[in-house]
């Protein structure tokens, strides 16, 4: 991040910091969280994933907020019936009417001392709806720690590259006419 864009963030009194929306979510999972092969359902944890995401793109943007996308989902190990998941989520970057929330999925057995371990992790961009459910405008976050405002930078490298796919999947469409439902 150059000074000049830190310094614009950490002055501007309209922002707020990472730590203003932070959140934890925690569940313990059940049998009804089952696959067929006995260990909890990626969709379960994507569904804690998106929750705890939702939440915290509400809490920054001071109101309604939906998943535009998610990308980078990792699944990193499986997750098991008797698990605490702890899904911790932060708003690390925000344009102005959206913004990229970092997911990280913790997992530990709910009877044992032992430290939780990552299991997986995700980064999804929300953008924040009015009323009538058009876009509204975002404050700007402000990194508060070298880590936050590396997380900001790497956001930012993660929106050029979608947009950057989504305008040649467009133009490659435009080129071949193609009608097809993806």
């Amino acid at each position: 991040m150059t000074d000049q864009v830190s310094t614009e963030l950490e002055s501007d009194p309209a922002g707020k910091p990472t730590s203003a929306s932070r959140t934890t979510l925690s569940h313990i999972m059940t049998a009804g969280d089952t696959n067929l092969l006995g260990t909890v359902h990626g969709g379960v944890i994507m569904k804690l994933v998106d929750d705890a995401a939702g939440a915290v793109a509400g809490r920054h943007s001071g109101g309604p907020a939906v998943t535009a996308s998610m990308d980078e989902m990792a699944f990193l190990s499986p997750v098991r019936v008797g698990d605490l998941v702890h899904v911790h989520a932060q708003c690390n970057w925000t344009g102005r009417t959206s913004m990229e929330i970092g997911v990280r999925v913790m997992a530990e057995r709910w009877n044992e001392s032992t430290p939780a371990t990552q299991v997986g992790s995700a980064y999804l961009v929300f953008a924040a709806v009015d009323e009538d459910g058009k876009p509204r405008s975002v404050p700007p976050v402000i990194p508060e720690t070298e880590r936050d405002k590396r997380r900001y930078q790497e956001a930012q490298i993660r929106r050029t590259h979608r947009l950057a796919r989504r305008r040649a999947i467009m133009e490659l469409r435009e080129q071949g006419g193609s009608d097809d439902a993806g």
